[in-house]
């Protein structure tokens, strides 16, 4: 089966959230199981070119208001093929969806004609794929060109269409239709439109073959009113094709027994050097040297999704009540960058926090720390928390999401467990459920080195998800014949 992935991200070559990291997961599993897999990306300023080979031969995109002129460029990363659609007055920027905490306002246009220019290349390569699978909004249009248009040879074509995040749904005017060349009959509330724009992910969700989302729990909660952010309809009527499939980990990159990212190599049988990579945490991140410490990492985007409000809000009542330290990496919202950095500095030695993304600094967290806190307000699935339990640091979630499905709460009964889970999304439950944690680890060592075990012992390799996205693509076959 020949199958193309279409995404705005994807590592190494862009990363802005968890999409890039799944998308490379996705194409690398099923090209293991013998299909041929190509995966297309913008190319951003931000990436090697040197890495790339270009095409000589300029490659047409078919807009509504006539043709333009873009560039392909290709490469091979981990045995999958990888292709770049050059086009300056979108991409040509420093970065992938805005700068300086602000978005690009004509975002729309960018990823529209993405979506339009990734059929043309189809065309151009002269290689029809049996699938598209589309990422996101950003190539949420895919689906529907394959569908409306009936394009040439690609007639017979399925899209299968992913769900990373509900939250965003790329809206642009009703003259985006008439700018990619899609008739305007498709703005009414029974295809694209809503809220008075065009909504590309309703677009997908419409007209996609089959629909998956990075959780099952995912899939049930975005079918609700409170979890849809206004598509729950059109999802309980598409819901015989939507499946919920966890992420999956590359262990090849995320792995403590070869992570050459981290200051000494362990595994659940030698857990005892897990001590090594926390001093080396501590150091780097200027914090008290002590391996006795309890010690909670936290990565993520400054995001009103991923629950960091909650976490400025306790840290001055963990660390006058706890003996813990926190490390955070991140940047987003200005107003928490100001509030971390504030708090930082009242708590020095107790509290570090960097802002940016460093990959590797991730791995020294993720090697290094005791638990990892996750208060997400909604997840989809979520990385870091499977990242961390097979580096033997227990996660601290909110259970939503792919948090629920892939973090077993700890029993104190059986002694069991992966993790520490709460259910109410308020400042209390995140404020005890810290504290239960630092007591498991003072107080139960024998518990909490049991559970370190039980979730470095946990399955989240590529193999078994290659295989469910497989069946996903031949259902879509299916249905679109």
């Amino acid at each position: 089966m020949n199958v193309l992935i279409a995404s705005a991200e994807s590592v190494p070559f862009a990363k802005v959230g968890g999409l890039a990291d799944v998308v490379p997961n996705i194409a690398k599993s099923v090209l293991q199981l013998g299909h041929e897999v190509k995966v297309v990306l913008p190319l951003y300023a931000s990436i090697d070119r040197s890495r790339l080979k270009p095409y000589l031969q300029p490659m047409i995109v078919n807009m509504g208001y006539g043709v333009e002129f873009a560039r392909l460029w290709a490469c091979k990363y981990d045995e999958v093929e990888y292709f770049f659609i050059e086009f300056e007055r979108y991409f040509g920027r420093n970065g992938v969806y805005g700068e300086n905490g602000n978005g690009y306002s004509d975002n729309w246009e960018r990823f529209a004609f993405f979506s339009r220019a990734v059929i043309d290349m189809c065309f151009f390569l002269n290689w029809i794929p049996e699938v598209i699978h589309a990422n996101d909004w950003h190539t949420g249009l895919i689906p529907v060109f394959l569908r409306e248009q009936q394009v040439g040879s690609l007639q017979r074509t399925a899209s299968v269409f992913t769900i990373h995040n509900m939250g965003y749904h790329g809206y642009g005017p009703y003259d985006l239709l008439r700018f990619v060349g899609l008739p305007t009959h498709l703005f009414n509330p029974f295809a694209l439109e809503a809220c008075g724009g065009v909504n590309m992910m309703k677009g997908a969700l419409q007209y996609a073959d089959k629909i998956t989302t990075v959780s099952p729990s995912y899939a049930s909660e975005i079918q609700t009113l409170a979890g849809g952010w206004g598509l729950d309809d059109v999802l309980r009527y598409r819901s015989a094709d939507l499946i919920g499939i966890c992420n999956a980990v590359d262990t090849n990159i995320w792995s403590p027994k070869s992570d050459r990212l981290i200051a000494k190599n362990f595994s659940y049988h030698s857990l005892h050097n897990k001590d090594a990579c926390k001093l080396d945490l501590q150091k780097k991140f200027g914090l008290e040297v002590d391996k006795s410490v309890f010690t909670i990492g936290v990565v993520a985007r400054f995001v009103e999704q991923k629950g960091l409000d909650f976490v400025c809000d306790l840290l001055p009542e963990w660390e006058n009540h706890l003996h813990v330290q926190f490390v955070i990496l991140g940047s987003g919202d200005s107003t928490l960058e100001y509030r971390f950095t504030d708090i930082m500095h009242r708590y020095s030695g107790r509290i570090s926090v960097k802002i940016g993304y460093d990959e590797t600094l991730v791995h020294v967290i993720e090697a290094g720390a005791d638990c990892f806190l996750m208060p997400s307000r909604y997840e989809p699935c979520g990385m870091n928390q499977m990242y961390s339990m097979l580096y033997g640091t227990l996660p601290i979630v909110h259970a939503v999401g792919g948090l629920r499905d892939t973090v077993e709460n700890y029993n104190e009964r059986s002694r069991t467990g992966t993790g520490f889970v709460f259910e109410d999304f308020t400042h209390g439950a995140l404020y005890n459920t810290v504290c239960w944690a630092c007591s498991t680890y003072y107080d139960r060592k024998d518990d909490f080195r049991a559970m370190q075990k039980q979730a470095m012992k946990k399955d989240f390799s590529l193999a078994q998800f290659g295989r469910k996205y497989a069946d996903v693509y031949r259902f879509a076959c299916e249905r679109k014949v």
